[in-house]
């Protein structure tokens, strides 16, 4: 049996971290380990670790140097294995897990192996709609071929139910402090290494949400971030299709598409044509490109290479515009994607 080491940053966790440490810990083999790093607590929080750390030798406490991207380094470069897992100081993790992701990661197919979330709160008026439509849209998202589809619309991976393997964090250049959510910088770097992802399709962590929460109050979560890391990391690859003559389009003309557009422009990837099936904006132009209807773009592509990013803010909108792309006989991966 492959051992893990499982990060678990905290800082000034004191009210939650007694319940993260408990449930991990009772899922944990004897052979694993537990790599606490204070993030520069001021509570009571790094006492508490220190009474666990007392009863339990499979807990190793460090320091952070400040920040999570730096403490989850720090964690990564004392973990004494091949297999990491995450774990956050006010979530729960449930049986099962970290065998379930052991055993997938051990066939060594897969670099990222997460697990489905259930969210909770002790004001229940905090799990919102938003936070449950991305569980949703996330938990559904199992497949090594889904989890490549679905990385440029947002994390398809709930941070903290993650396991990995070190070599592929190593890879990629570990965790990095960036304008946007550290792990999903990571996803979309394993991604364009070739690294594969899948999920254990089981709630195996409860994630908790709070008003204080980082996504809700961090602006490496704001829409302009999260555009300009989809634009760092989609460029590249538009670029190289244009470099094979295989010009892009973006389905969609208004703000979320337009935004996309700039974004990617800025890393040299502008769009041939606008796609949108607003009769108002069909035959005008947005940033010196033609927008065209549905129906052009696909008799396009019937003669020649085309390659379509699908850039809508709603998800009920994405899923109906990958509908009539795959109805069209576009392959979703090859011919297009799904973007925000």
């Amino acid at each position: 049996m492959t051992p893990i080491s499982v990060l678990l940053p905290f800082r000034d966790a004191a009210p939650t971290i007694d319940e993260a440490i408990a449930s991990t810990l009772a899922d944990l083999a004897p052979c694993d380990e537990l790599v606490a790093i204070d993030d520069r607590s001021c509570d009571g929080g790094r006492a508490r670790v220190e009474g666990w750390a007392t009863r339990d030798a499979r807990i190793v406490l460090v320091d952070g140097p400040g920040g999570i991207a730096g403490a989850l380094a720090r964690g990564a470069s004392v973990a004494r294995h091949e297999l990491l897992a995450r774990m956050d100081a006010d979530d729960v993790s449930l049986p099962g897990r970290f065998a379930a992701q052991r055993a997938l990661l051990e066939d060594g197919s897969l670099s990222v192996v997460s697990t489905q979330v259930e969210a909770f709160a002790d004001a229940p008026a905090e799990v919102r709609g938003g936070t449950l439509a991305y569980l949703a849209w996330q938990n559904g998202i199992l497949t090594p071929e889904e989890h490549a589809r679905a990385m440029f619309v947002e994390s398809p991976i709930c941070h903290p139910t993650v396991a990995l393997r070190k070599a592929a964090l190593l890879d990629v250049g570990g965790y990095r402090d960036v304008p946007w959510p550290e792990d999903w910088d990571l996803w979309l770097r394993l991604r364009a290494a070739g690294h594969r992802f899948a999920k254990v399709p089981r709630v195996l962590v409860r994630w908790r949400r709070h008003a204080a929460s980082t996504t809700a109050r961090d602006p490496r979560c704001a829409p302009a971030s999260l555009r300009a890391a989809r634009a760092r990391y989609l460029a590249p690859e538009l670029v190289a299709l244009r470099d094979r003559r295989v010009p892009f389009a973006i389905w969609g003309a208004g703000q979320t598409g337009r935004r996309l557009a700039r974004a990617l422009a800025a890393h040299g990837a502008i769009p041939a044509t606008f796609v949108d099936i607003d009769p108002r904006k069909i035959g005008r132009t947005a940033q010196g490109a033609p927008i065209v209807s549905a129906e052009e773009v696909l008799a396009i592509v019937r003669e020649r290479p085309l390659f379509v990013v699908v850039a809508v803010g709603d998800r009920g909108a994405r899923d109906v515009v990958r509908g009539r792309l795959l109805d069209g006989g576009l392959v979703e991966g090859a011919d297009f994607l799904a973007s925000a």
